[in-house]
């Protein structure tokens, strides 16, 4: 009895051992994919850690999906191929996906967005029916692609209501959480029909109201490059002076207010001032916050452009006429408590072809979701956004 116990127990430390070492080698396979970088350095060998993955079968499918958080968008792509291989692998065998874990893991939020999708996907592949029994759950969800699925059904079923009182409520509760342009405008349009009021500026952050100075020279594109007056005031961390007056491209200019009240927040300077070819414009505003956050700020513009907050520049696009859309952009950025500043260098060049002739930006501040981010609190709910100093 002493002996088989000894064998027992040593082929228990056996299975052990080997599960370990196991799990090590699907671990140490998933950082070299988390390392490649580009220009095909690690290519070979991550090449060989997805054959290695391949062979582990369902016991490298968490792990996979887990190692989506905090990694380069390259290495996700070599993440996502291995998983894709590892469920391949495992169809051609004929055998069924663990379900249950790959459900609690498209249900936990605090992982990657794009790995849940691609766990939820893969899942609904094998099983259609967690579409009905996931998707409602997950109007405010920190996936884009999950808030989309479920704006999408309560439109379907707003769309099926017998009368607007019982569509109404549906289309609100839509609205809650759609962050794409083109349900928004759907649900809006439904409910403005329906005789309700609808702040789109509001839910999507716009900041609407602004001053402007300008214009300054840009003649030959020479501008982009030339630090104005207004720009050096904010890399010396001063907010502009907004009574202050400048030499500008046809004389004397000064600060003066400007207002959109387009849905989408959109500042066509050459419909509402002019469209001064080769050309500058500085416009400044505020944006308070109530704790130290980060938030995006997307933006959209088909001229040359740069953006400040707080005396930093955090991105530049020198770039004219190209397609113009709602977050076409999106800046990472980090607010401090209080009243932050953000400037903005707006650049139109000489073109005259009808296709070059708009003079306008759009700029809003929301969460990674897309969902707008109010001044004074870290949500979107919260009072109208002015663009102002409050």
């Amino acid at each position: 009895m002493v002996c088989r116990a000894v064998v027992w127990i040593g082929a228990v430390a056996l299975i052990c051992c080997v599960s370990e070492a196991f799990a090590a080698d699907i671990s140490d396979s998933i950082k070299i994919l988390q390392s490649v970088q580009p220009g095909g350095v690690g290519t070979a060998a991550g090449r060989s850690a997805i054959d290695s993955l391949a062979g582990a079968g369902t016991e490298a499918i968490l792990p996979l999906l887990k190692g989506f958080k905090g990694s380069s968008p390259l290495a996700v792509n070599w993440l996502r191929n291995a998983f894709e291989e590892v469920v391949e692998a495992e169809r051609k065998a004929g055998k069924t996906l663990p379900a249950e874990t790959l459900e609690a893991f498209i249900l936990d939020r605090t992982e990657s967005p794009v790995a849940r999708r691609l766990a939820y996907e893969t899942l609904r592949a094998q099983a259609p029916e967690i579409e009905a029994r996931l998707i409602p759950d997950m109007l405010l969800d920190p996936g884009p692609e999950f808030r989309r699925d479920a704006v999408a059904r309560l439109i379907d079923e707003a769309g099926k209501a017998d009368d607007a009182a019982a569509a109404t409520p549906l289309f609100r509760k839509a609205l809650a959480g759609a962050v794409h342009e083109d349900q928004v405008k759907k649900i809006a349009e439904a409910l403005r029909a329906n005789g309700e009021t609808v702040d789109i500026q509001k839910h999507f952050g716009f900041l609407a109201k602004w001053m402007i100075v300008g214009p300054f020279d840009n003649k030959e594109e020479k501008g982009f490059a030339v630090a104005y007056t207004p720009e050096t005031e904010a890399a010396e961390g001063r907010a502009p002076n907004t009574a202050a007056e400048y030499d500008g491209q046809l004389g004397k200019i000064q600060w003066k207010p400007l207002a959109t009240e387009d849905d989408y927040g959109v500042v066509d300077i050459g419909k509402q001032i002019e469209n001064f070819k080769g050309s500058l414009m500085y416009a400044s505003t505020t944006w308070t916050s109530a704790k130290d956050q980060q938030v995006e700020i997307r933006l959209g513009t088909p001229n040359a452009w740069k953006l400040w907050v707080n005396g930093k520049l955090v991105f530049e696009r020198e770039e004219y006429h190209r397609s113009s859309a709602m977050d076409q952009y999106k800046v990472p950025v980090s607010l401090k408590p209080g009243e932050n500043v953000i400037l903005f260098k707006i650049c139109q060049n000489e073109q005259t072809q009808d296709w070059a002739q708009k003079y306008q930006f759009q700029l809003r501040v929301c969460d990674s979701t897309g969902s707008a981010v109010l001044p004074g609190l870290a949500t979107a709910k919260n009072d109208r956004q002015t663009g102002e100093s409050r």
